[in-house]
């Protein structure tokens, strides 16, 4: 297995693997270089990656050089005689950024409200334009008189007097039923 990953890798050198991913903030790194392939990855691919789901990435972030490799040869002893920006060096070698620096919040929501109003004040916009340049007047059968002739029409021709108008109608007292 290791072995095809390695030929997977030297193949794919210099490539973006596009992974399809929802909360992806950034495009996956793409393979180049001397770096260390570490582990399986997502779904077997090559690639580097900071995601909260998948926190440890196939490849290292940096190349190896010979700093970077004197820093390993040195992690392999007693950790106490590491000092803290050794220890920092290391981690930044491996990973691009910490957890806390990929899960803060990035803002994103600001631009994305400030799109929405400007898409609902556009359909505003053509809204008022449309009813007052496009749109005539409403026809006759919409006002208030000619509404009630057309009730008074439907309720004389007796419509639908089972469950309907006409059986909400009391047509002894010429009024609504109680």
């Amino acid at each position: 297995m290791a072995l095809r990953l390695l030929t997977l890798g030297s193949r794919l050198k210099g490539r973006l693997i596009p992974l399809g991913s929802a909360g992806m903030h950034h495009e996956a790194a793409p393979v180049e270089g001397t770096r260390e392939m570490v582990g399986y990855g997502i779904n077997g691919q090559p690639v580097y990656m900071d995601r909260v789901d998948f926190p440890m990435p196939s490849l290292r972030w940096k190349e190896e050089t010979p700093d970077v490799l004197a820093l390993r040869e040195r992690e392999k002893g007693d950790w106490r005689k590491l000092s803290i920006e050794e220890k920092k060096a290391l981690y930044r070698a491996s990973f691009c950024q910490t957890f806390s620096e990929f899960t803060h919040p990035t803002g994103e929501w600001k631009s994305v409200l400030g799109y929405t109003f400007i898409i609902v004040g556009c359909g505003v916009w053509m809204y008022i334009f449309m009813k007052f340049f496009v749109y005539g007047p409403l026809p006759d059968s919409f006002s208030e008189e000619n509404r009630r002739a057309q009730l008074r029409r439907m309720l004389d021709l007796k419509v639908n007097p089972i469950t309907g108008l006409s059986s909400k109608w009391d047509y002894e007292k010429d009024d609504w039923k109680k």
